[in-house]
């Protein structure tokens, strides 16, 4: 594999060309402040400061009781002990806010080649559903997958040269509540042939697609006849 080809698997990339054959989405560039963020693992979780008070688990349920624990005394530390404080994005979450109300108000997001499937266990839906930018922002977060795009994309390369992109790109795609995971498919083309189609989802076993799968061959088919 080459760093061309990995590079034309990003979504900036290939959207453009197949935007009318796929889910609406907004694509916007991420200050490097950001990515930081995202790849910094030496502090504590903190989240971004919303400029709307947004609360990315809305559903939880607040305890004073126990968040009083984590309270300092002023005074009790050294100033230098002191966690610092959580980071701010103004420009950034009002460029996703105005995209997600575009979209509609639900969207689901990815950087340049992943979304954060392995952290939909944070969120309060338990899926990539978003609604704000501390939804997006806690999901990309928790993310240990996204670290791949981030710091490793390039290490199967037999041309590696680096070891990141130069610019990371976040993708804001609408939210359709009826899109079912066992009907997601990776289409296998070269020279306008389709050559194979395999499972997206490949955790689980799902009896329809076996009982569906002439089917499922002769609509894929026509997409690419078109």
């Amino acid at each position: 594999m080459k760093e061309e080809e990995v590079n034309r698997c990003q979504i900036q990339e290939w959207y453009p060309r197949f935007k009318s054959d796929s889910i609406k989405t907004m694509i916007h560039e991420l200050p490097e402040s950001f990515i930081e963020y995202l790849i910094d693992d030496h502090g504590p979780f903190l989240l971004p400061l919303s400029i709307d008070d947004n609360d990315a688990l809305p559903n939880r349920i607040h305890k004073p009781e126990e968040e009083e624990d984590f309270e300092v005394s002023e005074g009790s530390e050294d100033e230098s002990e002191q966690p610092s404080p959580p980071p701010s994005f103004p420009e950034l979450e009002m460029k996703i806010k105005e995209s997600i109300k575009a979209l509609g108000g639900s969207i689901f997001p990815k950087l340049n080649w992943s979304a954060p499937k392995d952290a939909a266990w944070i969120s309060s839906t338990g899926n990539l559903c978003c609604n704000s930018f501390s939804e997006v922002a806690i999901l990309l977060r928790a993310s240990d997958s996204l670290v791949h795009d981030l710091c490793h994309v390039y290490d199967s390369c037999s041309d590696k040269t680096v070891s990141r992109p130069p610019k990371f790109f976040l993708a804001l795609r609408k939210w359709y509540s009826s899109l079912r995971p066992e009907m997601e498919f990776r289409c296998f083309v070269r020279n306008g042939i389709l050559l194979g189609v395999s499972q997206r989802e490949v955790t689980g076993f799902y009896p329809a697609i076996v009982e569906k799968k002439d089917e499922l061959i002769t609509i894929i088919q026509r997409f690419f006849i078109r």
